[in-house]
């Protein structure tokens, strides 16, 4: 049987479903019939307007963003979907700090309500440096569906894995 290493940690009877997805080659057809198309943000520039936009919607009085861009560096082996970075330095007898979000590639032909949940899961980090109960509350209040959308891009991921590129 395949390895459903985005899925560990689920409940037994919900990996046996998938499972039969997967060896029934139906779980692309399933992802198709929930999320049909492709988000139309291709540049660096569309992603951090997207982001900026979000941010303040929700977190407006949060630190501003530097940078978000989508990085081809960021591997989805390394347990990384997105990253939000912290810098700061000392540039004379000021302190400099600036916030950057980096998406994986991937995301960049998928659809959007997966990229919507990366940029959320960041932007969260803006308020809560760690994953606690607050962090993921803070994370239902800008995506209200977070939760079921992270399980649909672990299937997502999954299809990517087993069979390739959905879009």
């Amino acid at each position: 049987m395949q390895e459903l290493r985005y899925l560990t940690g689920y409940a037994d009877q919900l990996t046996v479903q998938v499972r039969q997805l997967v060896n029934e080659q139906r779980l692309g057809e399933i992802l198709l019939k929930k999320h049909p198309v492709a988000h139309d943000i291709k540049t660096d520039k569309a992603l951090y307007d997207y982001t900026v936009a979000l941010k303040n919607q929700f977190l407006r009085k949060a630190n501003p963003l530097s940078k978000v861009i989508f990085d081809g560096k960021i591997n989805v082996i390394h347990h990384a979907l997105g990253l939000h970075t912290f810098v700061s330095r000392v540039q004379g007898n000021k302190l400099k700090a600036k916030h950057e979000i980096r998406v994986s590639m991937i995301f960049k032909t998928a659809p959007l309500a997966f990229l919507r949940m990366i940029l959320v899961h960041e932007l969260a980090h803006l308020k809560n440096k760690d994953h606690s109960k607050s962090f993921y509350s803070l994370c239902e209040h800008m995506e209200p569906n977070y939760h079921q959308v992270e399980f649909d891009l672990r299937l997502y991921l999954t299809h990517l894995d087993l069979f390739g590129p959905l879009y």
